[in-house]
């Protein structure tokens, strides 16, 4: 039996064909260092993270594409972003209570070392923070305000454009993390006014691991994670300051990046719209398949709230690391169990103990692959609870 993969918030799988070709000739053609030679190998390799660069500004309606800063993965671009901030003792950040450890970490180490405040915004389970009660959270001092675009543990889609306008109004840096979005809903920087937007490249750009990007408004400045090489300027003995150089220290991950040029021209080609809308429908036809089993319980925004392609979920009474051993070893079905690095989202909708089981899906996945799945936890279910 094939494995069904419902882990698509953790990571993308299957990839396109082209994304496992685009990496095999980067390495086996131009496995070349861009940027630090004038030869063809080198120009060759340049050319692809410079086209890719291109893609990803045009994606995200960045109008400068050295603004794009590559990375080795969303949590890699959110501590550049949080951490590369000038920010000064009684300064506030607010964020919600929905993010990622990638995000409440670096807060939490601003908070003890820096005498920073934070204050972490709650929602309802519909993702619904009202435009007073933002404002009403804002303070002279809050110089940034940090949200997830949509929660790795529930699906929930957050008001991000209404953010970006108040932020805006307010003259407040904007920082998104778009990890379960980008490549799945559109988003334009521009027109959400959003100063940093943070992603990675393996989840919805079908991209390779190891692949990700902060794209960095000319307005705000940053200081550098890490110092050193940059193929430019290599008489100075300070950091350079122009972009994208200034933040992309080191080799780059060129047969990476080859593969994530690959995964946004699928994305491109599909269309973001019709993306969503497959998953979207794969989504809601689960929940509607699974609030007719009793004992099972899964949470989340309503069940006509359109949200991400992401389910957590109990088997009441059972442990969820067992329940997530036997679709793995029995069944032959990859999905996650525990709190998914979000603590703050299980205290949210009330899982902090005992976590979820979470199946998440994707461009791949299919109706078929969703009975088969709903089949397997009636039988589960039965098996333990009678």
């Amino acid at each position: 039996m094939p494995i069904i993969y419902f882990d698509q918030a953790a990571s993308s799988f299957p990839k396109p064909p082209t994304v496992a070709n685009a990496v095999a000739k980067a390495i086996n053609e131009y496995g070349a260092n861009p940027g630090r030679g004038g030869h063809q190998l080198a120009n060759d390799a340049a050319s692809v993270i410079y086209e890719t660069r291109v893609k990803l500004a045009k994606l995200f309606g960045e109008k400068d594409p050295k603004n794009v800063i590559f990375c080795h993965n969303a949590t890699h671009a959110l501590n550049q972003a949080i951490m590369g901030f000038n920010f000064n003792k009684g300064d506030h950040i607010l964020s919600t209570s929905y993010e990622h450890n990638s995000v409440r970490r670096p807060l939490e180490y601003l908070k003890k070392q820096k005498g920073v405040k934070v204050t972490y915004l709650n929602s309802n389970h519909n993702g619904y923070i009202s435009r007073e009660q933002l404002l009403k959270a804002i303070s002279p001092g809050t110089k940034m305000i940090v949200a997830t675009h949509g929660s790795n543990l529930t699906g929930t889609i957050f008001p991000i454009e209404m953010i970006g306008s108040v932020c805006k109004e307010k003259g407040i840096t904007f920082l998104v993390d778009a990890s379960q979005t980008a490549g799945i809903l559109p988003i334009h920087m521009g027109e959400m006014n959003i100063d940093m937007l943070a992603f990675p490249g393996h989840k919805g750009l079908l991209g390779p691991q190891g692949t990700g990007a902060l794209i960095i408004k000319k307005s705000v400045e940053l200081t550098p994670l890490f110092f050193g090489g940059t193929g430019s300027h290599s008489e100075e003995k300070d950091q350079p300051n122009v972009r994208p150089d200034r933040y992309e220290s080191g080799t780059l991950n060129t047969p990476g990046i080859a593969g994530l040029s690959a995964g946004i021209d699928e994305v491109i080609s599909r269309g973001i719209d019709n993306i969503f809308q497959h998953e979207w429908e794969l989504t809601k036809y689960c929940l509607e398949r699974l609030q007719k089993i009793a004992g099972v319980t899964f949470f989340g925004p309503d069940v006509d709230i359109k949200r991400l392609a992401v389910i957590p979920f109990i088997i009441d009474g059972t442990d969820v690391q067992e329940i997530a051993m036997i679709f793995d070893q029995h069944y032959q079905v990859a999905l996650r169990a525990g709190l998914h690095c979000t603590p703050l989202a299980h205290e949210t909708i009330g899982t902090l103990e005992g976590g979820t089981l979470r199946a998440s899906f994707g461009l791949y996945n299919t109706i078929e692959e969703i009975d088969q799945w709903i089949t397997m936890v009636e039988e589960i279910k039965e098996s333990l609870m009678g």
